[in-house]
């Protein structure tokens, strides 16, 4: 590429560790929207990655044996890619999960503060050694769970609660997924 023979040393590093960022950072949450089962976010994120791997690369295999700082920019923008793509993702909150909740003391006052901000919440009784719980599950987007935890512990600051991923479930939440059409229904029926 023209642009980048005319680029000084430091500035052909500088590009290369900042686009090695760029396409680790999409790397993982091209990985996390495939164990999601969103396709057409990891195809696109996974078509434009490639495209800034093969740029970085080819710059880095031509020019790397008279330089070795842009060897360097390559392994710094790969360390560096890989905290913020698991920063990204972090905030971009992808995904459903199933807030469990042990309560020992306010099972139905929490039940009811959490329904205010979450319409699926069931509880069950249960028990520990000693004392009857509450077992609260709620369904949730996972960007709802700080708020949701943060109600939670408004109403009993000792609760116990566990966060797991939601991979499948019939709940519709609060921005539902289309139903499977085309190709994937017929690959979707038994």
């Amino acid at each position: 590429m023209p642009f980048l023979d005319s680029l000084p040393v430091w500035g052909l590093a500088l590009l290369i560790f900042l686009f090695r960022i760029a396409d680790v950072s999409m790397g993982t949450c091209r990985t996390l929207a495939v164990v999601q089962g969103r396709i057409t976010m990891s195809v696109a994120l996974g078509f434009v990655e490639v495209l800034i791997w093969i740029t970085t690369v080819s710059e880095v295999f031509q020019k790397a044996s008279g330089n070795p700082w842009l060897l360097l920019a390559y392994a710094g923008g790969f360390a560096c890619g890989n905290g913020v793509g698991i920063a990204l993702e972090r905030r971009l909150a992808m995904g459903s999960v199933i807030l469990r909740i042990v309560s020992h003391d306010a099972g139905d006052d929490l039940a009811d503060a959490l329904r205010k901000h979450c319409p699926r919440v069931l509880t069950f009784e249960g028990s520990d050694e000693q004392h009857a719980v509450t077992l609260l599950y709620v369904a949730a987007r996972r960007r709802q769970v700080r708020r949701l935890i943060t109600v939670a512990r408004e109403v009993d600051p000792d609760l116990y609660y566990a966060v797991d991923p939601l991979r499948d479930s019939n709940w519709v939440l609060s921005q539902p997924t289309p139903a499977p059409t085309g190709w994937r229904a017929v690959m979707k029926k038994k």
